[in-house]
């Protein structure tokens, strides 16, 4: 029997027994995004300066990503728009225009800083010319997304996130006392500017904007590149299904994430801080850094991470600030058309990846733009976490999916801890 003859109930039924890696989609690769270069960078200087210090806040915010994540999912597979959308419609426009240029602005800067951290970590590894390896890098970027169809695009995504057990496994190549991880569990009481600046960068990095816009717009490519598969707030017979999917995808993808920025932090703390090499700027000065510390393996593994997980992450910095600008100018969106279909959506890509290349050819700093970056990303989203909140309490805009009182108060909570380390980082400065 074809499943046009079955019954809604028996298709729900082969369904919910779809294996875990099939459900794993938008969740998984938003989570492993989120350790690109420019993460890696930030949780190996957190490890290096502090130690086992700081190791705390990454399993302190597993939950909170997880809750805040699950909105932005929620949000675009109930009403089959992305963030922008969904902010345009309830919100004035200063708001919308204020939020979608300091995305864009974050999200330029990382990717400088992502295809810098590439380059030079091929180059450490390969030899060569770093200006040639960022074009190279940016061009192989924006080919695979203006040119390879969406439904072939989305598994290589996936594919990517496998760069980032080369994390896991230079854990097992560097000795780690016991004693040294109780620090793991309970932080130190340190009130300085750098440690409090340095916990907001680590936030920033693991909570951060792009993470919101990508998943929820991912969720909507999905849902119109998917025969039969509508909003859920249109089919809402459709949502014990979906929203079953992204609760697993999405915590399956967030303990990944994090556990592989604990991975960063252990590694870079055994060794780095250990030894007294305490200011690490980039991902690749830390991979080198780890070289005569741990050895040869422990190198080229961290050095091929940075490469692959640059691959994944700069598409989808300079994909969701695609998405966030079409939107709020009503153009057409998404990576399932082509370029003839979505020239606005596809030039902001373009524009995007080119004044990333762009920053690291002219020769501007591009590390010290990713510390304020990764500060930006903290303090924009805090209100982009409210409005989140808000929607997804609106009736309006959800309609009978309005989140439950335990997502809402886990989406609060990760909203005021950001809102608390924002303010508290601005008092100290």
């Amino acid at each position: 029997m074809n499943e046009v003859g079955k019954t809604s109930e028996s298709i729900e039924e082969e369904r919910s027994h779809v294996p875990l890696l099939k459900q794993l989609g938008p969740g998984f690769v938003t989570g492993a995004a989120d350790d690109d270069p420019s993460g890696i960078a930030t949780y190996s200087q957190a490890g290096a300066q502090y130690g086992y210090g700081l190791v705390w806040s990454v399993l302190f915010t597993t939950p909170l990503m997880i809750g805040i994540q699950l909105v932005s999912a929620r949000i675009g597979r109930v009403t089959g728009h992305g963030l922008a959308a969904n902010i345009r419609e309830r919100f004035p426009r200063p708001v919308l225009y204020t939020i979608v240029c300091l995305l864009a602005f974050a999200n330029t800067f990382n990717i400088a800083a992502d295809l810098g951290a590439m380059a030079d970590a091929l180059v450490l590894v390969a030899g060569g010319n770093s200006t040639l390896y960022i074009v190279m890098f940016a061009l192989t970027s924006l080919t695979l997304q203006i040119f390879v169809p969406f439904p072939r695009y989305a598994p290589i995504l996936k594919l990517l996130t496998l760069a980032l057990f080369a994390y896991v496994a230079t854990v097992f190549l560097v000795h780690m006392p016991l004693a040294a991880l109780r620090q793991t569990l309970v932080p130190p009481l340190l009130h300085d500017r750098d440690y409090v600046s340095m916990l907001v960068a680590v936030l920033g990095t693991t909570i951060s904007p792009y993470l919101f816009f990508w998943q929820a717009s991912q969720e909507v490519e999905e849902q119109r590149g998917t025969p039969g598969h509508q909003p859920l707030r249109e089919a809402p017979e459709q949502a014990r299904r979906h929203l079953r999917r992204i609760k697993i995808d999405t915590y399956v993808g967030m303990i990944f994430s994090n556990g592989i920025a604990l991975c960063i932090m252990l590694t870079t703390a055994a060794t780095l801080h250990t030894a007294g090499a305490t200011n690490i700027e980039s991902a690749a000065q830390a991979a080198q850094a780890l070289r005569p510390l741990a050895g040869e393996a422990a190198f080229a593994l961290f050095a091929a991470g940075i490469i692959g997980t640059g691959l994944l992450a700069v598409p989808i910095l300079a994909g969701s600030a695609a998405y966030a600008v079409a939107e709020t100018f009503r153009w057409p969106i998404g990576l399932g058309l082509s370029l003839a279909e979505a020239r606005g959506f596809y030039s902001i890509l373009m524009v995007a990846t080119a004044l990333g290349a762009l920053i690291d050819l002219s020769g501007i700093d591009s590390i010290k733009a990713l510390v304020w970056a990764a500060i930006v990303n903290g303090v924009v989203s805090v209100p982009i976490m409210v409005i989140m909140m808000v929607l997804v309490a609106d009736g309006r805009t959800m309609g009978s999916f309005v989140a439950r009182k335990r997502l809402k108060r886990l989406g609060w909570l990760a909203t005021g801890v950001m809102g608390i380390a924002v303010a508290a980082m601005l008092v100290l400065m």
